[in-house]
């Protein structure tokens, strides 16, 4: 039988994950910096009350920090979306949640064949200089080719994509949304080696992010995953060359969900048309200022009419909120399709769904597993059955009884 021995990392783990700061959390349970770096780190032991303070403050099963760490995922690097107006915080709260996404994957694996990852070879080696015209050019052109080489190697051809995250999902591309990015994330994409192989995840914010935003920040992930290196770390690029890659994936992005002759086709119809690209979103399924930004890049508007369409995009007040927002929720992705079918054939229950994870290092409440795969409210509810104390008598104590 294991000892159970108090586990430094996963307090630490369990920190991060709600977001907070050493001083946070020392804060919230009246328990020093000090006191808290020691535990992290294992080189002492809280008591037993203190525990229970730390698992009440961070919303934590007690049982999950004397777990050992089953699974050990290996991630490489994160890209995030808007990462300027992020915290390193929050970016890093956000993977620590990705990874336990991962994790979860690689033990329904077990029981669940997935669809394998199906990519393209693509080739990209340009420029990070943002400011080099001539690189900016080559991207561009090599980023149409590849847009238009994903297009045929998924079999979609130049029509619009009218359900993205399902044909990312059919490639083998995971996808999770969280709710609670407070406009800092939009997005972010992970890459994790399981079993040998590499799987990509990608998270959208979702909240009141309309229909066209998530698309876009969905196939802008997709770019990352294919256009840039996954072994080097992000801290050690410069904010230029970051930029540079933002834009980047944001070309590819248009370029994925725009197809150069189609589009082109469509909206040269009336192309300074405000009320045309409103017609346009409908059946394109992206945003109007993208339609816009997408027109000029293909050379449909000029820079002048470019310009002007934006000062009236901005006089509208359709920066932040354009007609035909509505507030986008992802379609019910391949974890619910996973647990659902798990339950269906009758091979798992939710509650012995939670009884795998927690075998296999992942104790968390329902609730939280729940927000991390994007799964229906109520999907691993267990209610707790209260103990039968009572029995009927049986019938021949009852017919003793009438006489």
């Amino acid at each position: 039988m294991d000892k159970r021995i108090f586990n430094g990392k996963r307090l630490k783990n369990a920190r991060l994950f709600r977001g907070l700061t050493l001083t946070e959390l020392a804060n919230r349970t009246d328990i020093s910096k000090q006191s808290l770096s020691l535990y992290e780190n294992e080189k002492n032991i809280p008591e037993h009350e203190r525990v229970f303070t730390l698992a009440s403050s961070l919303n934590f099963p007690y049982e999950f920090f004397f777990q050992k760490d089953v699974r050990e995922t290996v991630t490489e690097v994160t890209y995030f979306r808007s990462l300027a107006s992020a915290t390193k915080m929050d970016r890093i709260s956000q993977s620590v949640k990705l990874e336990y996404v991962a994790k979860v994957y690689e033990i329904l694996l077990e029981f669940i064949d997935y669809p394998p990852l199906n990519l393209p070879e693509v080739s990209f080696d340009c420029s990070d200089d943002e400011f080099d015209e001539k690189s900016l050019e080559d991207a561009q052109e090599k980023i149409e080719s590849i847009a238009k080489q994903v297009r045929e190697y998924w079999g979609v051809g130049d029509a619009p994509i009218n359900n993205l995250q399902l044909l990312l999902e059919k490639n083998g591309i995971i996808i999770t949304g969280f709710n609670t990015f407070e406009d800092k994330i939009d997005a972010f994409s992970q890459r994790t080696s399981i079993d040998n192989e590499d799987r990509f995840f990608i998270a959208v914010a979702l909240g009141k992010r309309p229909e066209g935003r998530i698309r876009f920040d969905m196939a802008h992930e997709l770019g990352h995953i294919l256009l840039h290196p996954w072994s080097e770390s992000l801290d050690l690029i410069t904010k230029e060359e970051f930029k540079a890659r933002e834009k980047q994936a944001n070309m590819f992005a248009s370029a994925l969900l725009l197809p150069k002759e189609s589009f082109s086709n469509d909206v040269q119809a009336y192309p300074t048309d405000l009320n045309y690209y409103q017609y346009l979103k409908k059946k394109w399924h992206v945003s109007i200022q993208a339609m816009i930004y997408r027109s000029n890049q293909l050379g449909i508007i000029t820079d002048n009419q470019f310009q002007y369409l934006m000062r009236q995009v901005s006089k509208k007040g359709w920066r932040k909120k354009e007609p035909g927002d509505t507030p986008y929720s992802l379609n019910e992705n391949i974890f619910q399709g996973a647990i659902d079918l798990l339950v269906e054939e009758n091979i798992l229950s939710p509650t012995k769904i939670l009884q795998v994870f927690k075998k296999n290092g992942i104790t968390l409440h329902y609730k939280d597993i729940e927000e991390l795969l994007h799964l229906r409210e109520g999907t691993l509810f267990v209610e707790e059955r209260r103990p039968q104390i009572l029995q009927l008598r049986h019938s021949t104590d009852l017919d003793s009884g009438s006489n």
